[in-house]
């Protein structure tokens, strides 16, 4: 009984089994077309996991991104693109700058300062030794004023080539901080560097200036009585193309693009102080200078703002001229006594009045004042002639443009009397006795005894009587 029971129990596991492995062979048998497989569930994403996901995209995306642009040569297009940046860096510039002219604040008035503070800042080249001998001739005059501290004279070094080159701006900082301590600056030339000198590229200290103390007034007086020439240039100073005159692009080898920059409200202040000017002085007309018949965009923004500003002045007559055609009319003898206040973007005023000063005697013999209306720069218009002071001669650089600028000077603090009587020895000196000549060698006079001759015949009590002789 027992071993019939073990018999019939051993086959039905035997079997169950065989049928259980034919099974599973049979599953793995068959083509993996027909197998079921079970999807393995996805383990939950985590906020850091995707967070961390996300990151490595990026930066596989940015370093592929960076690649082709390392290994591609610069097409066109990339030039292109790379000025326009530039292009448009200078534009913001210059949208802020209109806003900060829209704020600014009124005209200073000099009859409340006291002490009127006057910086003497020589330059570079012959720049101190001229400045010197204007700063004497304006101690002379402003004596009392200097003794009782109504005014105050300041010496402020470090404007050379060499120190800007030194620290790479076009004016050291300490050297801005020092000026805007000031209330009027009488400025020595200074040197801007160009191609194939020693110095690096860095911007004139003179247009820094301008930028820097918003002097957008340059002004300029021309006056020669015997061929009847009495001309005043209102020259503006902060904008055209000297404005990023340093900013340009290079488009690859072959292109080089310059910008001209006119705003409305630097036309306005500066044609509006043309204005003024005449009328306060009794000018009866302003002349508007541009080239708004080919350069129409800025050229016509400035003359459209000029004829809308001449209507408020009914009593002067406002006229335009082309630059081109109106240095020619500046030596026609029929036509140049006829123009008095002359109004004008940078750069056409630039070369208009260096034209200009030669019926005078030459830029040697003329001064500029810069004016802003918070500061006011004097200084000469022409250069630092580094050649002099190579060769030793900066003893016998004339001085008479720097101390016609101590003219405009005296006049624009308060002395108008005084600055005219300057004035008047000036072309007494200079133009009619010249009893002692400039030659810029020892062939001549030196600086220092011209600014002496300057002071003596300012002290003749007949000087009026005998500049009234040479007119006539």
């Amino acid at each position: 009984m027992a071993k019939r029971r073990k018999s019939t129990k051993r086959p039905a596991r035997t079997s169950a089994r065989k049928k259980l492995q034919a099974k599973r062979g049979a599953k793995r048998a068959k083509p993996k077309s027909q197998k079921k497989t079970k999807k393995a569930k996805k383990p939950k994403k985590t906020k850091k996991r995707t967070t961390a996901r996300k990151a490595t995209k990026k930066r596989k995306a940015a370093a592929r991104a960076k690649r082709p642009a390392a290994r591609k040569t610069p097409t066109g297009d990339t030039k292109v693109e790379k000025a326009a940046l530039h292009f448009g860096k200078l534009l913001a510039k210059q949208l802020a700058r209109v806003q900060r002219m829209k704020r600014e604040e009124d005209w200073i008035d000099f009859s409340t300062l006291s002490p009127i503070v006057i910086g003497v800042c020589g330059g570079d080249g012959i720049g101190p030794m001229i400045s010197r001998q204007a700063e004497r001739v304006l101690e002379h005059l402003l004596r009392m004023e200097k003794a009782t501290g109504k005014v105050e004279f300041r010496t402020i070094e470090g404007l050379t080539i060499e120190r800007r080159a030194e620290v790479g701006k076009p004016i050291p900082d300490d050297v801005l901080a020092e000026l805007k301590k000031c209330h009027v600056i009488l400025k020595g030339p200074t040197t801007t560097p160009r191609k194939g000198d020693p110095w690096p590229n860095i911007e004139s200290a003179n247009v820094a200036m301008r930028k820097e103390l918003d002097l957008f007034a340059n002004v300029r007086p021309v006056k020669v009585p015997e061929q009847g020439i009495d001309w005043t240039f209102y020259r503006e100073n902060t904008e055209d193309v000297y404005a990023v005159g340093s900013e340009g692009a290079l488009v690859g080898d072959d292109l080089a693009v310059d910008f001209k920059v006119i705003t409305r409200p630097g036309s306005e202040r500066i044609i509006r102080a043309a204005f003024e000017y005449a009328r306060k002085n009794g000018k009866r007309r302003v002349t508007v200078v541009t080239k708004a018949n080919v350069v129409k965009t800025t050229d016509g923004l400035f003359l459209r703002t000029a004829q809308d500003i001449a209507e408020e002045y009914p009593e002067i007559e406002c006229d335009d001229w082309y630059i081109d055609i109106m240095t020619a009319k500046l030596v026609d003898p029929k036509r140049r006594t006829q123009f008095q206040v002359l109004v004008l973007p940078n750069l056409y005023g630039d070369i208009l009045t260096d034209e200009a000063a030669e019926f005078q005697g030459g830029v040697g013999t003329a001064g500029a004042a810069n004016i802003g209306k918070r500061y006011a720069m004097f200084e000469a218009i022409h250069g630092s002639a580094p050649r002099m002071v190579q060769e030793g001669r900066a003893q016998y650089a004339d001085p008479c443009s720097m101390i016609r600028a101590g003219a405009m000077l005296l006049s624009h603090i308060g002395y108008p009397e005084r600055a005219r009587k300057l004035e008047m020895a000036l072309d007494i000196c200079g133009q009619y006795e010249k009893r002692l000549v400039m030659t810029g060698r020892d062939t001549g006079a030196s600086g220092t005894e011209f600014a002496d001759y300057v002071m003596e015949t300012l002290a003749d009590p007949g000087l009026e009587e005998c500049w009234r002789r040479y007119q006539r």
